[in-house]
């Protein structure tokens, strides 16, 4: 959640080295009476009252100017950036990277997770900003790297040590030599790829926001805002703020021209799926802007196509996040973000149209993946470690959802990336693997490597 008049309800904030930011400022003002790192001194009380002036605007607290009771609670929160005067706002100076290339490696891991969910967790942080800005970043495994990742525990060797469970989640550095942009995660926090714990990918995505140069946002939309919220991870999407921000660092990003997009490297172990269906006895797969079809008909794979998605679907220009098919209408759903489109015959009809017309809550901003069961007339929505259930016949969500994926899909990851229905069977995509999955014996019967379907 945002931050609210009385207090913030996040359970934690996110916090970067004292040195490099003003967080640890408006706690020792409190306690000392000094600006850390500077030798400028509070000479008066209108000096103290303006300091915790600003800090009560920026948490949307009352602005009194005297520690009351909500302000001190706020205080004793975790350590986070000071208010900024702008809607965005930068280090002293603007410090950037100068080349548009920036690399960054895993130091260590954590047990937490898989490494795979480690390196997707990180690969999707990083997209979310090059998406908005012409930066490309290319992970490397030896040698020095830009920006360095690492999950340290307590005193870690950079004088800000770590304060075990809840509090200060990471910390990262301003661009620059040595360890500038680099991220540090506390260890002892419970990683996780969504729902209880916290999201890798969501506080990633905040860090290496200031590994670029960004310091927080005062909009509690933001990704660059200092609390954390529980959320799905395909509801964290950049806000206007933060695309303001990091354009004003690195400008607009160039669009790559469309007779010549960048073909994905489909037989890499660690390719995932964004979404796939089956139209017209031609299976389709998505992933970022490029599609894949071959038909259902054959069993040997040198009748596969590809191509980018302008090709087959020139009216979406957004990366397809999932997809799921109508056998009997003829008709298929193609969901990018908020929008969705009807297609038929391959091509879509008509303009997009919006989820919620589907019945989702406000906070369902995207949707992981899709699949329409014929047989009882539903059709599955998953969405982070969740899924809906709607009835196609009614154009009604089922009373009672959403529920856990775990709880009901035995032996299905809890998170899905793409989904289709062929053959009787449901195939579920997580992660590279792809799950066999019999609907009416509640089981997983087989499990291949995702991109197996691509004929790698």
């Amino acid at each position: 959640g945002s931050v609210v008049r009385g207090k913030p309800r996040s359970l934690s904030f996110f916090g970067f080295p004292a040195w490099v930011q003003d967080v640890d400022a408006t706690v020792h003002v409190v306690k000392t009476g000094h600006y850390r790192g500077s030798t400028r001194k509070i000479r008066s009380a209108s000096d103290m009252e303006q300091k915790v002036r600003q800090m009560q605007n920026f948490f949307g607290l009352r602005e009194t100017g005297i520690l009351d009771s909500n302000t001190v609670n706020v205080m004793k929160k975790p350590r986070c950036g000071v208010p900024d005067v702008d809607n965005y706002s930068f280090y002293p100076y603007h410090p950037k990277w100068k080349n548009r290339t920036i690399s960054y490696k895993i130091a260590k891991y954590t047990p937490d997770l898989s490494r795979e969910d480690v390196e997707k967790s990180f690969r999707l942080a990083l997209k979310m900003w090059s998406d908005a800005a012409p930066l490309n970043f290319v992970k490397i495994n030896h040698g020095k790297a830009d920006i360095v990742l690492t999950f340290a525990h307590r005193a870690h060797g950079d004088f800000s040590p770590f304060d075990g469970p809840g509090g200060v989640l990471a910390h990262a550095f301003q661009p620059g030599e040595g360890m500038g942009g680099d991220v540090h995660f506390d260890e002892d926090e419970t990683w996780t790829t969504g729902g209880q714990g916290f999201s890798l990918f969501a506080v990633a995505a905040h860090e290496l926001g200031h590994s670029l140069g960004l310091t927080h946002s005062r909009d509690p939309s933001a990704v660059m805002f200092p609390s954390y919220r529980h959320r799905s991870n395909k509801q964290y999407t950049l806000s206007t703020d933060d695309v303001l921000g990091i354009q004003m660092l690195y400008g607009k990003p160039k669009i790559e021209a469309e007779n010549q997009p960048k073909v994905p490297k489909k037989c890499d172990p660690t390719f995932l799926f964004d979404a796939a269906m089956v139209i017209q006895n031609e299976i389709v797969y998505f992933q970022n802007r490029f599609t894949w079809m071959r038909t259902t008909k054959l069993t040997y794979w040198n009748r596969l196509r590809e191509g980018h998605i302008s090709t087959y679907f020139p009216d979406i220009g957004s990366p397809v996040d999932a997809a799921y098919d109508i056998p009997a209408k003829g008709v298929a759903y193609l969901f990018t973000g908020h929008k969705y489109w009807v297609v038929q015959q391959l091509k879509t009809r008509g303009t997009a149209g919006n989820i919620s017309e589907f019945g989702f809550p406000s906070s369902v901003r995207r949707v992981d993946a899709a699949v329409h069961v014929a047989e009882y007339g539903k059709t599955m929505f998953f969405i982070g470690q969740f899924y809906y259930r709607y009835d196609e016949q009614k154009s009604q969500m089922d009373p009672g959802f959403p529920r856990s994926i775990q709880t009901d899909w035995h032996g299905i990851p809890r998170n899905v990336d793409a989904a289709f229905k062929l053959h009787g069977s449901i195939f579920l995509l997580s992660g590279s693997k792809s799950y066999q999955y019999d609907f009416r014996q509640k089981r997983v019967v087989n499990i291949i490597a995702g991109n197996s379907w691509l004929g790698c």
